[in-house]
């Protein structure tokens, strides 16, 4: 995977090119996290007896955009892109067949669609209800950058394991 160019947050913006300068920061620090390895070591689950890998975080995180900006948000009916689970688990961490290109792509697509849902928004304040719940934009929002913020710190350990790289 090639990293993602990632720009750093603006100190001084408003609410909603701060959020979404955040968010796109988390994803570009997962992006950079996967640049430089090879099939191989995206799939290769690092830090047993984990099955955590970073094609496999790469691959929840199309599903997570696609769940909270399509499902959720957008009311599409949609299936899980990596198909159902398999013997209890997701079925994105199954990688080991995995072509780590077809999640990039994937990955990149569901971003896309994410950006141009919360820029066609009008506000961050806009609400959808969904299973009983209620949910503003701005909550999705939040909620993506925390789940991705806490997947990177995952993504840390495993390439640090992989190949010795830290920090930023």
């Amino acid at each position: 995977m090639d990293a993602q160019p990632r720009t750093a947050p603006s100190t001084t913006a408003g609410d909603r090119a701060s959020l979404v300068a955040f968010l796109d920061h988390q994803r570009g620090t997962l992006a950079m996290k996967c640049a430089g390895l090879t099939g191989d070591q995206l799939r290769r689950k690092a830090v047993p007896p984990s099955g955590l890998s970073l094609l496999g975080l790469v691959r929840h995180a199309v599903e997570v955009e696609r769940i909270w900006f399509r499902l959720v948000w957008g009311g599409a009916d949609i299936a899980p892109y990596w198909g159902p689970k398999r013997d209890g688990a997701y079925a994105e961490f199954d990688v080991q067949s995995a072509d780590p290109d077809e999640a990039l792509t994937a990955w990149q697509q569901e971003c896309a669609h994410s950006r141009a849902v919360v820029e066609d928004a009008t506000s961050l304040d806009a609400t959808v209800r969904w299973r009983d719940e209620t949910y503003s934009l701005r909550y999705i929002v939040t909620h993506m950058i925390e789940e991705y913020a806490r997947h990177n710190g995952h993504a840390d350990l495993l390439r640090e394991r992989l190949d010795g790289s830290t920090g930023e």
